[in-house]
């Protein structure tokens, strides 16, 4: 099925470790309706059909995303308010299918990240850079805003560094991205091979379930409600739910047992 993508690319091992990567070069893989449709299908499909143990975004060519493609923005002045809602909500479903997506998610990115690109690193659970990239939130340049990723890059980066970023469209480097929180680590990109490879392994370490649960409460339950008795209670009831359950009663056993879980049979 992912044979016949014309804008990305899609491979998987035999470990489940399925990586997207973003493919057109020639224009630094700048986003346009095509490459949206493909990566909202692609994720849907991955979602449904599928079942990865780890995503990995990355790019090809010179830079990971330069953000939207300018034959992209030129028809969509065009456009009548409606049909730019609707062209608006495709790009919202596709980050939204990122940043929900049950699998651990990791963005490895490089030159250029500008715009929605920064949206796509935003919205993945963990990220790296490497040193040569370029970040941009560069919407305001062009009379724009940040809209449809502000959530995402706000949650990643705070509010106040937001605010500095969406209003002045200024470029920073990886190592600012690092201290804004936007990436977790930078360096070469043969560090940025250990990285993964270091990241990868510890996350098939871990049971699925319990992974996908946990990124359900961060985004759910966590980042949304006070701690109060009602979250006490919440989160109570929801480690009981856990603790009962196969996957929960495996990882005990092979922990007593000194033995690898089941799920670790792929590592």
């Amino acid at each position: 099925m992912f044979k016949y993508l014309e804008t990305i690319t899609v491979t998987s091992t035999e470990s489940g470790i399925y990586t997207i990567a973003l493919n057109r070069p020639e224009v630094h893989n700048a986003f346009n309706e095509n490459m949206i449709q493909e990566l909202i299908q692609t994720l849907c499909s991955l979602r449904e059909e599928y079942e990865p143990r780890v995503l990995i975004l990355t790019g090809s060519g010179k830079s990971f995303c330069a953000g939207a493609d300018l034959n992209w923005m030129k028809r969509s002045s065009e456009y009548t308010e409606k049909e730019n809602f609707e062209d608006a909500e495709r790009m919202a479903t596709m980050m939204n299918l990122l940043y929900s997506f049950p699998t651990p998610t990791i963005a490895l990115v490089h030159g250029s990240v500008f715009g929605g690109g920064v949206g796509l690193v935003a919205c993945c659970d963990i990220a790296f850079a490497d040193n040569d990239t370029v970040f941009s939130l560069s919407e305001v340049k062009l009379g724009l805003i940040p809209s449809v990723i502000g959530p995402y890059v706000t949650e990643a980066i705070g509010m106040r560094n937001a605010r500095r970023y969406f209003l002045t469209g200024e470029r920073f480097d990886a190592a600012a991205a690092y201290h804004l929180g936007l990436v977790h680590d930078r360096g070469s990109a043969e560090e940025s091979i250990r990285f993964k490879t270091a990241v990868v392994k510890q996350l098939l370490s871990c049971g699925p379930q319990a992974q996908a649960l946990a990124k359900q409460m961060i985004q759910n339950v966590y980042a949304s409600n006070p701690i109060d008795e009602q979250i006490q209670s919440v989160t109570a009831k929801k480690i009981a739910t856990v603790r009962a359950g196969e996957e929960s009663r495996e990882g005990v056993s092979a922990f007593l047992e000194k033995r690898s879980p089941a799920w670790r049979k792929n590592i």
